[in-house]
Formats: C-alpha cells, sequence, structure tokens
C-alpha cells in the first residue's frame, strides 16, 4: 500500500496538530463564509470609498452661515478673521477633492478676505449725522436672505407631500353617467293594464240611492254652525262621509250665503288656509 499523506496522518493520529499556522491571527475580512488573513496584491480600492463627509452644504452661503450660526455669532458684527480662517480651512479640504466644487468657495472666500481687508484700511470721513458705511453690509443682507429662503424650504419640505407621506385615492367609475332605463316591451305593457282592471273591479260598488238635496237647508245647518263661532275653517263644514253630492251642495250654499252677504270667507295671506264667518253688521 503507497504511505499515507500528512493530512491522512494528521486525521488518524489525534496527536498531529492540523491547525492552519494563521489561526491565531485576526481576520481583515471573510470571502464567501471564509477567515481572509491576508489582502490580495492585486485588490483594487477606489480612491472615494473611504472618505467620510462631516458635513453637507449646498454651496458657499450655506458653509458660512453654518460656520456663524455653529458658534453663535451675531450676525450683524461677524468676526471675519475667525470666521475666513475656519472656511478656509474648509476649503483646503474639498480642494484636494474635487476642484471644481472647491472654485464657488474660493470666489466666496475671496469676498470675504476683500471685505476683511476694506475693514482695515481707514474709512473715509462721514457726513454729518450718518454713519460711515459697513463693508459687511451687503454679505450679511445676502446670508439674511439666505436664510429665510432656507427656513422656507424646510417648512415646504415639512409638509405631507403627495407620494411621499401619502397617497392619492383613486376610484375607477363608468364615464357613461346616462341613466340607463329598462326596454319596456309591449307584452308588459298589456300585462301591466290588466292587472289594474283585475284590482279595480275588485273594489268596484254599486249603490243605488235618492236624496234629497236643499241648498236653503244646507245654508240653515251652516248659519247655525257659525252661531257663537268666530270662525270655522273651510273644510270643517264638509263631512266626506256624506258623498260629492252633498259636498256641491254644501260649497254651493255657502256661496250663495256670501253673495248675500251673510258669511264673509277670509285668508291671511296667499295660499293660506280660509277661514268662514258671520258677516259683521255694524251697529247703527
Amino acid at each position: 500500500m503507497p504511505a499515507a499523506s500528512a493530512e491522512d496522518a494528521a486525521l488518524t493520529d489525534p496527536e498531529v496538530d492540523s491547525t492552519p499556522a494563521t489561526v491565531d491571527g485576526m481576520a481583515v475580512a471573510r470571502l464567501y463564509g471564509e477567515p481572509l488573513f491576508e489582502l490580495p496584491q492585486d485588490l483594487y480600492i477606489p480612491p472615494d470609498a473611504l472618505e467620510v463627509f462631516l458635513e453637507a452644504f449646498e454651496g458657499p452661503m450655506d458653509l458660512l452661515l453654518y460656520l456663524i450660526r455653529k458658534q453663535n455669532f451675531n450676525i450683524l458684527d461677524i468676526p471675519l478673521a475667525q470666521v475666513t480662517a475656519q472656511y478656509l480651512s474648509y476649503v483646503e479640504q474639498i480642494r484636494h477633492r474635487n476642484l471644481e466644487l472647491a472654485a464657488d468657495y474660493l470666489l466666496m472666500a475671496a469676498m470675504l478676505i476683500d471685505i476683511k481687508a476694506r475693514m482695515l484700511l481707514p474709512r473715509p470721513p462721514a457726513q454729518a449725522g450718518e454713519e460711515p458705511p459697513d463693508p459687511r453690509a451687503e454679505l450679511v443682507r445676502r446670508l439674511l436672505e439666505y436664510e429665510r429662503f432656507k427656513l422656507a424650504a424646510q417648512q415646504l419640505d415639512a409638509l405631507p407631500l403627495l407620494g411621499r407621506d401619502f397617497w392619492r385615492a383613486q376610484v375607477l367609475f363608468d364615464r357613461d353617467a346616462t341613466p340607463r332605463l329598462p326596454q319596456v316591451s309591449v307584452a308588459d305593457l298589456q300585462q301591466a293594464w290588466s292587472d289594474i282592471l283585475r284590482r279595480a273591479r275588485l273594489h268596484t260598488h254599486h249603490r243605488i240611492t235618492r236624496e234629497q238635496l236643499s241648498v236653503r237647508e244646507v245654508m240653515t245647518r251652516v248659519l247655525r254652525q257659525l252661531q257663537g263661532r268666530r270662525y270655522l275653517e273651510f273644510h270643517e263644514l264638509f263631512d266626506p262621509t256624506q258623498g260629492v253630492a252633498m259636498a256641491v251642495v254644501t260649497l254651493v250654499a255657502l256661496l250663495e250665503l256670501t253673495r248675500e252677504a251673510l258669511v264673509d270667507l277670509t285668508q291671511a295671506e296667499a295660499f293660506a288656509p280660509l277661514y268662514v264667518r258671520l258677516a259683521y253688521t255694524p251697529s247703527r
């Protein structure tokens, strides 16, 4: 049989140490779950991969306002020497990483140096009652205006935004809003008419009566009803249970009493109830 290899010997002999020599070291990474104790010689790391941005500014004005507000400086009395030194320190950091981005910041740095130089030079004498012009006035105005717009933008961004904070509810409906009436055939119409005739026959009553109705008697009855009463409503003089003929005679009797000026028909306003009362006869 061939001689056993070192690995087979390590498996069969417990006294043989099969642990790798680098196990005591600290793994710098893991590749597919396995520890990696040395970085490959051909490993490429992009320069921007290890950059750390502590603060993100939207431009030179944003950086300058940040430096002033962070240290609680009075924006109307800016210590230009201290602020300019801090500003140039930040510009020097970004100049090494992105020269194009640093161009705008360098322009603001030149403006700060120019303002500081004008403050060191002797100022021309001011007229009586006027203060000498402050070289920082234009910069202060721009900073205050920028801060107002920045705060307004933050307030607008805090408002609920469609697609970010809420979604618009959508409901699908048929655009044809014309009501669709059911189709009625001739047979349906005939059936409905037959049902009406059938129900009408169930409620048909044949009564043959003969009534002697007198207009004068009804006039007397109406005058008796009004005795001792200030007025009566028009419908109180009619009794529906006595039939249509009696209602017609009562109406004729009221018209006759009105013509003879024995009763008055009054109404408070248009479409108001009608009232019947005895005619007023002034005493002589």
